[in-house]
């Protein structure tokens, strides 16, 4: 059902934006996780306390006590949900809707290949990509902590909660698929393939600020991925990252079954 040849050159489509990103992701991981130390820690600490409601918007939390919550607390409300997110919105929409944009897409549905087989195709470029980002940033992790601080990290831990970061990001790049899958023109696909992700996200911020703002985190989904609940081993937290996956399978789908429905007019 994949074509190997488009697949392969897709993925060549995305080394460049992987790499860029790879960098910014070794950049901010590396230098956080070798801030954890006790004063460190405590000027960090003090940031929240000075600037409590900001540092909450963007998930961050004082207090945290071992490596693993240091890393949850200052990586997970910002970094590894912003870039990744970033990944899905610019290949989400460049593997569909840009070909219709660019009208190039005749290029690709005279071949002999159904059209089914074109839309998995590009599907799984960005989930594989999606897939690569985690799987890097987890080896990141795991190598930097092991170098700064050996014997700190509870890798189970880290697993379990990158395990729900790939279920968030794979959702979020199924929002950006089906939004190209549905639109033929790029302001469209990428109002809605970024505009939905981008407002759930600073609902999301809202809701960490507490107070009133607090019941906006029922209207987004990345109240679903709770970096905290998942280290502790809620069930919550995992029927949160089963719902994101079970989602992500479904809008997946539909970009597949919209596209190959879809009057291309070319």
């Amino acid at each position: 059902m994949m074509n190997l040849t488009l697949y392969r050159r897709e993925m060549k489509g995305s080394i460049r934006l992987f790499i860029i990103l790879a960098a910014v992701l070794a950049m901010y991981i590396s230098i956080i996780i070798s801030m954890y130390d006790p004063e460190m820690t405590k000027l960090l600490d003090s940031y929240v306390e000075m600037m409590p409601q900001l540092m909450s918007a963007v998930g961050m939390s004082a207090g945290a006590s071992t490596l693993i919550g240091f890393m949850s607390s200052y990586l997970y409300g910002f970094i590894l949900l912003i870039f990744p997110m970033l990944f899905c919105i610019l290949r989400g929409h460049s593997l569909v809707c840009k070909y219709m944009d660019k009208g190039s897409m005749a290029a690709l549905v005279a071949a002999p290949v159904r059209r089914s087989t074109i839309a998995f195709t590009q599907m799984m470029v960005l989930v594989s990509g999606i897939l690569l980002l985690v799987a890097y940033s987890t080896i990141l992790e795991i190598g930097c902590a092991h170098y700064y601080f050996p014997g700190e990290l509870d890798t189970g831990e880290l697993l379990s909660l990158n395990g729900g970061l790939l279920c968030l990001q794979l959702f979020i790049g199924g929002v950006c698929f089906l939004a190209s899958c549905i639109f033929s023109e790029s302001r469209y696909s990428i109002g809605f393939g970024a505009g939905i992700p981008i407002f759930m996200y600073v609902l999301q911020m809202l809701a960490n600020t507490g107070g009133k703002a607090e019941n906006a985190k029922y209207f987004t989904f990345f109240t679903l991925f709770d970096p905290g609940r998942i280290i502790a081993g809620h069930k919550e937290a995992l029927t949160g990252s089963v719902i994101l996956l079970a989602g992500a399978i479904l809008l997946y789908s539909l970009g597949i079954v919209i596209f190959s429905k879809k009057d291309l007019h070319i």
